[in-house]
């Protein structure tokens, strides 16, 4: 097979992991973006020492501890106690809370850039305190975590090589498995870089224009 072809047959292998990529990525922001800004509300504004101290207790955990040690603790450890998840679905579940940690901190960091004066001009108006979270503060909030939320959906984007560890077959799945069985080694996981790169970059453009609309990048 001549370079040109077996390039070609290296390429196709690893397209067949792109769909199984994009899917974990989409579901797993899903799930982290959803988790984190309830989280964040909690935290933000429940007031209630036990729930602020088990939120932060849960994101240091999720944070600190390497993500390959939750997919490992969901597929394997949850089938050893009789529950069996797919692949797929421990890939999801593990990097959304890995992640829901992650975008709690954007959140209560978004919620935490408003001036306080709001709520309580809000209130005064005679808004109810949720009308206030919801119509009022959320909106600015969101607004100021859009660019942290595409940087961390830049990063999750790279962190789905890690799931072929628990045989979910995306990318890095494929290339493994061709390296495994043709050697070609160079070849293989460089077009599996190049792959990810061109995932990569809409996604950073789109980070980079948030962070230029709002006011992060002035140039």
């Amino acid at each position: 097979m001549t370079g040109f072809f077996l390039f070609l047959s290296v390429v196709q292998g690893l397209v067949a992991g792109l769909g199984v990529t994009v899917f974990v990525t989409i579901a797993s922001l899903v799930c982290a973006a959803a988790f984190g800004f309830l989280l964040a509300l909690l935290r933000q504004f429940a007031g209630i020492k036990f729930i602020n101290l088990a939120i932060d207790a849960c994101c240091e955990i999720l944070c600190n501890v390497p993500a390959l040690t939750h997919l490992f603790i969901l597929y394997f450890g949850l089938a050893s106690l009789g529950v069996k998840l797919t692949s797929i679905t421990a890939a999801v579940l593990g990097l959304g809370l890995i992640g829901a940690a992650i975008t709690c901190a954007i959140f209560r960091a978004g919620f935490a850039a408003l001036p306080g004066g709001q709520a309580e001009a809000a209130l005064a108006a005679g808004l109810t305190p949720l009308q206030t979270i919801v119509e009022i503060l959320t909106p600015q909030a969101m607004r100021i975590a859009l660019p942290g939320l595409g940087n961390y959906a830049v990063q999750l984007l790279k962190d789905t090589s890690v799931v072929s560890a628990i045989a979910a077959p995306e990318i890095m799945f494929f290339a493994r498995s061709m390296v495994t069985s043709s050697f070609q080694t160079t070849m293989i996981y460089a077009t599996a870089a190049a792959l990810y790169l061109l995932l990569s970059l809409p996604l950073m453009q789109a980070t980079q224009f948030l962070e230029r609309r709002y006011g992060r990048l002035k140039g």
